[in-house]
């Protein structure tokens, strides 16, 4: 079976599991959106979702977040973990979209990059699902899958979002970003599998269990 074989079957397949996946955090605009993805990293999205209405009742705005005390934020955001660092770069990105963009979340890789806590994955998830401008931001969870599918070597994250960008046209990378999350979470783990589907077929013909 070619890769590109491999690759719509995972789409038929994802698309028939998650015919329209919802983003899981919950913000309602690009800031504390902003805010949530960075909350999100080695956590819950259901922690940061339980987090997130008491830190921006005190603030909602880039304005409000930076003049609050790191000790205040990490106050709330503790239980998402690593929050001493979590919290001092979200003071710090917040003055920084307020002095350097205008209070506006940037709406380009360089920029958004350039801000405290934000990598690629995260600014890809940003210029996905807040501008609407295709990115395939990879997870964990997507590293994971696209190796077990054969659709990456897996040597890196950067890999597998080049190899999955050559694989799929760009107006489909932002639904199967979260298609890949949710049955990576729900059916096919990092040491367990418990969903024994087409996709778990594919998955075995790749390590050679099934011919």
């Amino acid at each position: 079976m070619t890769k590109k074989r491999r690759a719509e079957i995972v789409a038929g397949e994802l698309d028939r599991l998650y015919p329209a996946p919802c983003i899981p955090l919950k913000a309602p605009d690009a800031f504390t959106f902003l805010v949530a993805v960075v909350l999100s990293a080695q956590c819950t999205d259901k922690r940061v979702n339980d987090v997130t209405p008491e830190l921006f009742a005190l603030a909602d705005t880039p304005l409000k977040m930076s003049r609050l005390e790191v000790e205040q934020i990490r106050g709330i955001i503790r239980p998402c973990g690593l929050s001493e660092a979590k919290a001092r770069n979200i003071k710090s990105l917040s003055t920084e979209i307020v002095s350097k963009f205008g209070g506006r979340v940037p709406d380009n890789f360089k920029d958004l990059e350039s801000l405290a806590g934000v990598g690629h994955k995260t600014a890809s998830v940003i210029m996905q699902q807040v501008y609407g401008i295709p990115a395939f931001p990879v997870d964990t969870h997507i590293h994971r899958l696209a190796k077990r599918w054969g659709l990456s070597s897996g040597k890196s994250v950067g890999q597998t979002e080049a190899d999955l960008k050559k694989l799929y046209p760009p107006q489909d990378w932002g639904k199967l970003h979260l298609q890949f999350i949710y049955y990576g979470r729900e059916h096919c783990k990092a040491h367990t599998c418990k969903r024994p589907d087409n996709l778990c077929r594919i998955c075995r013909l790749v390590r050679g269990c099934e011919k």
